[in-house]
């Protein structure tokens, strides 16, 4: 299995910079609750200082989202729409221990995390442009297409996994109490983008070594190296 974003988008964004990390063995056990308020504080702190729509991480994505022809305060990037809340609400409700600490993270950094239960990936993922024929299952159930020249995450049996990039996520590979083994993907725009993503991808693997019993892998991509292996 491997991971990939196509030629085309390479071209449109080369500033790009995006960090994978593929884990086994994960559960819903854990106790997670003060890795999360650690990593909440940080963004409180940020967020101390002014809104999440002035930091560079999300004013790159509302950038990007812009050159696809979206209006990016109707189309967040995941990272801004969980700081949006966070800032409005000082406390997101549990859902998943994994899932809480990539969100808890994702907003420290303001740097969109997507994590994925592998075992929903059919023989690969890639991010590209869509065909309009791919399908893509929101969490209220019923199916969707996406529009054609759509960035998204799609796999080998042309089925979506997230829709307009980094947006929203796809409920079929969501994350539940029985996944165990995960992909999770990092990626942003801005000028430090490759240096903070770096630091992101190695605090997750760390927290995933803490409060699991397992030995995640990690990759960065570029237009240079653009896959990433793992198996599932």
């Amino acid at each position: 299995m491997y991971f990939l974003h196509s030629p085309e988008i390479w071209k449109a964004y080369p500033q790009l910079a995006a960090g994978m990390l593929f884990v086994e063995g994960v559960s819903a056990q854990p106790d997670v609750a003060d890795r999360v308020m650690r990593w909440n504080a940080v963004a409180e702190a940020r967020l101390a200082s002014g809104s999440e729509g002035d930091f560079p991480e999300i004013q790159a994505w509302r950038r990007v989202f812009s050159s696809m022809g979206l209006k990016p305060t109707q189309y967040r990037c995941s990272s801004e729409s969980l700081l949006r809340r966070f800032r409005k609400e000082k406390l997101l409700a549990p859902i998943h221990p994994l899932l809480d600490l990539c969100n808890s993270i994702s907003m420290a950094f303001a740097i969109p995390v997507a994590v994925f239960d592998a075992a929903k990936i059919s023989v690969h993922m890639e991010v590209r442009y869509a065909s309009g024929s791919e399908v893509y299952q929101p969490f209220s159930g019923d199916e969707e297409h996406p529009e054609p020249r759509e960035v998204i995450f799609a796999d080998d049996a042309d089925r979506a996994h997230a829709r307009r990039w980094t947006h929203r996520q796809s409920g079929y590979s969501a994350i539940r109490e029985e996944t165990t083994a995960v992909l999770i993907v990092a990626e942003a725009m801005h000028a430090s983008a490759a240096v903070d993503v770096d630091k992101l991808m190695a605090a997750i693997a760390e927290e995933l070594r803490g409060a699991w019993p397992a030995f995640p892998v990690t990759g960065i991509v570029n237009l240079y190296s653009p896959k990433f292996s793992f198996s599932e």
